[in-house]
């Protein structure tokens, strides 16, 4: 039997990962635009859609016995 990591888990890593990413993103945005309104606005929805979009994926990916040790 495969160990699937929690609800509350999965929810952690996703916000820890969002942070990271949505950082890089508002950086990025902010370097290449010069606006710091609109790289705040580009973070605001990248972080809100991906945020969602990875934790499916994630709790796909705990239904997926590829690769896990018993």
């Amino acid at each position: 039997m495969s160990a699937d990591d929690s609800k509350s888990r999965s929810l952690a890593k996703t916000i820890s990962w969002r942070i990271t990413g949505t950082t890089a993103t508002f950086l990025i945005s902010w370097i290449v635009l010069g606006d710091i309104t609109t790289s705040g606005a580009i973070a605001i929805i990248q972080l809100t859609f991906n945020t969602v979009i990875y934790f499916f994926h994630e709790r796909l990916w705990n239904k997926i016995l590829w690769g896990k040790q018993k």
